[in-house]
Order: C-alpha cells, then structure tokens, then sequence
C-alpha cells in the first residue's frame, strides 16, 4: 500500500456518523428526489462517535480527534474487534458440526397440503389462523396468502403496507402482477425506514411503473404497521380478509426473527383495515378502532387503560395481572402505570429482548415486577400484550417507545379466537417458565443468568423449534 515508506504505526478504528437528515415533507414537491439528495449527503454527516482499538497512541488519537473534528467525549477504546460482524467469516468456514443444524420451518397445520388443494381464502373462511415465525413458514402462510390474492380474479383489490422487505422480495413481485392483472393494488412504501431508504425508493419507483398506487404515508409520521387488506367478490357480496403482524412482509428476516401474524376474515377487523387505509391514502383522519389501536392516537392510551382496569379487577377480588412482551419498554408513562400496578399488587411479567428502562423489584414500587430477556437462535421480535383479569390478548407493531407511540403509525389488533389465544398463552408459559434459559434484570440495573448453574434447564426456542417438528412428522 506505501511502497517506499516506513510504517511507523498502524490502528484500527470506526467512525459513526449522524444518519439524520432533514427532508420537508410538506414542502418538497417530489419526495423521492428530495430523499435521494440527503441521502447523498448522508456519508458526509458529522461523527458522533469515534471507536478507537486499545493499542492507539496519544499521538494518534489527537491526530484523529483533530483533523475528524470529534469531541474526545465522544471517543470510545475498545479492546478486541472494532466491528463484530467479521466474525460472519469464522461462522463461513465449512465446520457444519460445530454449527446449528439446519432448521426448516413448517407449514402452518391449517395450510398443510390436502388431498384437494385449498385457497388461503377457504381457510380463514372456516376459521382465524395464527402464525408464529419462523416455527412456522413465512412462504406457505403469509406470502401464499399474498400471491394467491394476486392471482384470483375474485379479488378485486389488494392494500399493504411494507416498511422493509428483501431484495429479491416475492411480495412485491406478488403486488406488481396483481396490478398487471387489472387489481386496484395499493402499496403503503415507508421511504424513510432507516437505512433501507435507497432500497424502498427502488421499490416504490418499481411498483409505480408496474400501475401500482404507491403512497408515502402521512406527513411526520413512520407508517410501521404491518397490515395487509384483500377485498375480493364472493358470488353476490364484497368479503375482506387481513393480515396483522408483528413483524416485516420479508422472507429472508422471517426465518431469524420471531414474529406472530393474524390472519382473519373477520369483517370487524376488514372494517378497520379499510378505514386504516382510507386514512393513510387519503384525507380521513379516523382517530377510534373497533377492534384495533392505533398509535400515534390510541396505542399508548389503550394499554395505559387496559394497565388501569388491571388495578380495578384486583381490587374487586378477581384474577388480575400483565404479560408483556417486546423489544423495547422505554415509555415513561407506560413503566408508570406498570409501577402503579405493581404497587397495587397486580403480577406483571415482561419480556423485553433490548432496551429496558423499567426496574423491577424495587420495595413499594415495583416488587411485583419480574423482568426476562431471551438471547437464543432466533431474534425474539413479537409484540404481544396479555391482561389476565380482561382476558385478553394483543398483537401488533409498537414497541414501548417514543418514536413509536408518539411518531409512527402503529397497529395492535386484539386476538379474540380462543383456539388463537390459546396459542399466545403457551408461548408466555414457555418464555417465563423459571427454568427456561434467560436473563433476569436485578432492582440495580444488572442481569443475572437464570437458571443457577447446576439447576435443570429448558431452552425456550428449541421447545417451539421441537413442538413444530413434531406437528409436522
């Protein structure tokens, strides 16, 4: 690289710059072009980090700190790898035994093969399917339902929203022929979904020529939701049916993360699904479900309400309590009404997979919190909220956060079938039995492994994966 130089030293480091950027949504006349622009400017935007190995030299970390233009408060010394993800290179060196043995998804029982095929439609017509990725197949549930809503010539209209999807995604593939087979195919694009803008602009331009109705959502607002309407004639009346998820319309990311899925035909919630889209393509501003909430309106004051109505079933002498799953729980006005609960003596179990700014088992606060994340095979990515004393169970896109409650467009659907139900329950019962596999967050911020070492041990995960091989054999 310097041929007749001396190298006197050398250092690994990262710098981390602002990924912001700024687009006036209800100024820019051309969206597209305007995201394109910053998008630019992006790898110029000004360091906010500067990761250094620990071997640097004073001489050399004020060189970088200077002609990088970063704050030294902003430096962080790191020992070992600056960027873990060269650690993919050992994990492709050709050691299939020291490996994870290859894991197949399932097709869901309600979609498994039969003598005579029958459509996804016939299906949700005799009753409502949940779907649990990846234990069960993303490709035989959800994007068969898509595909096949593509090729009916009942169908006479196709909605969905899609905030990050693959690269060779099927889905998009699926909505582009429904819209060359003359459908009224809307495609919700979020082309500021971080870091996949450049790709869902190469969707969004995609789908357009192809006569698809693409929209880019409200102004100020993510959409988030994962929601899918199909409209399609049956003989003399207009039947809807839907898909609400936890997690991306993207094949690839369903096999590693853990997502649920409704999949109904329920005309409750195709009534809402339609108003949904009539509001985010439209001019409605519908702020009240019957059957769904809807951030940034309705998520954070249904759960706070449903919290509150916990308190009020205990104190009336009937089983009360809270399970709570997600990825995130940093909402302080959510962790209050949990303190609240608590307090009032209502068992509250969360499992959180990151970000936790609740503590739990502090006296007179939150004694009656327990708090688990599990780290395992598979990305643990649902959404799901149980309230015992109301019996009842929710699914959807929103995590306990700010930027979704308050800035992005986020759905929670309620799960009312019991058969379905019954299948959430099992997967809390699994997550928080004590001797499943976790992290457990001490009242002082900590996480301590659980169970003890030496004691009996059951991994969440690989009795899901087990369940579902044995469904299908």
């Amino acid at each position: 690289l310097f041929p007749g130089m001396d190298v006197v030293e050398s250092h690994a480091f990262r710098i981390t710059r602002n990924a912001d950027f700024e687009v006036e949504e209800d100024r820019d006349e051309d969206l597209l072009q305007a995201l394109e622009r910053e998008l630019a400017r992006r790898r110029f935007g000004s360091p906010v980090r500067l990761e250094i190995a620990d071997d640097m030299t004073e001489h050399m970390l004020e060189l970088l700190l200077r002609e990088l233009d970063v704050d030294p408060g902003d430096v962080i010394q790191v020992p070992g790898l600056l960027d873990l993800s060269c650690l993919w290179q050992v994990y492709g060196v050709d050691r299939p035994t020291l490996k994870d043995a290859p894991f197949v998804p399932a097709t869901h029982p309600a979609f498994g093969e039969r003598e005579t095929p029958k459509s996804v439609f016939s299906t949700l017509r005799d009753g409502d399917v949940l779907v649990h990725h990846p234990y069960d197949s993303f490709s035989t549930s959800v994007q068969r339902f898509i595909e096949q809503a593509a090729a009916d010539p009942q169908v006479l209209a196709i909605k969905q929203t899609l905030y990050r999807t693959s690269g060779d995604s099927p889905i998009v593939n699926a909505l582009v022929d429904a819209a060359g087979a003359g459908k009224q195919v809307v495609a919700l694009v979020e082309i500021k979904a971080r870091f996949d803008e450049q790709a869902n602009i190469e969707w969004a331009r995609k789908l357009e020529k192809a006569g698809v109705h693409v929209v880019y959502g409200l102004v100020g607002l993510k959409t988030h939701c994962k929601t899918c309407l199909v409209v399609r004639r049956e003989g003399s009346v207009i039947r809807r049916y839907c898909h609400i998820g936890t997690g991306n319309y993207n094949p690839k990311t369903a096999r590693i993360y853990e997502d649920v899925g409704l999949l109904t035909s329920s005309p409750e919630i195709g009534a809402d699904l339609t108003d949904l889209f009539n509001s985010l393509t439209g001019y409605s501003r519908k702020t009240s479900y019957r059957n769904l909430l809807v951030a940034p309106y309705g998520v954070r004051r249904g759960i706070i309400e449903r919290i509150e109505a916990e308190v009020e079933y205990l104190k009336a002498g009937r089983e009360a309590g809270i399970r709570l799953k997600a990825n995130a729980l940093v909402d302080e006005q959510v962790i209050d009404a949990l303190y609240r609960a608590s307090a009032a003596g209502v068992p509250v179990e969360v499992v959180v997979r990151g970000i936790c700014a609740l503590k739990p088992g502090v006296p007179g606060l939150s004694e009656n919190i327990e708090v688990r994340s599990i780290l395992g095979r598979f990305l643990e990515h649902s959404r799901v909220l149980n309230f015992r004393g109301a019996d009842e169970f929710w699914i959807g896109s929103a995590d306990m956060m700010h930027r979704n409650l308050d800035r992005r467009v986020e759905v929670m659907a309620q799960v009312k079938d019991p058969r379905l139900t019954a299948q959430l329950h099992d997967i809390f019962e699994s997550a928080l039995d004590p001797t499943t596999r976790c992290w457990i967050l001490r009242p002082d911020g900590g996480w301590a492994a659980s169970p003890a070492q030496g004691e009996s041990v059951r991994e969440h995960q690989g009795e899901l994966m087990r369940s579902r091989r044995n469904q299908a054999s």
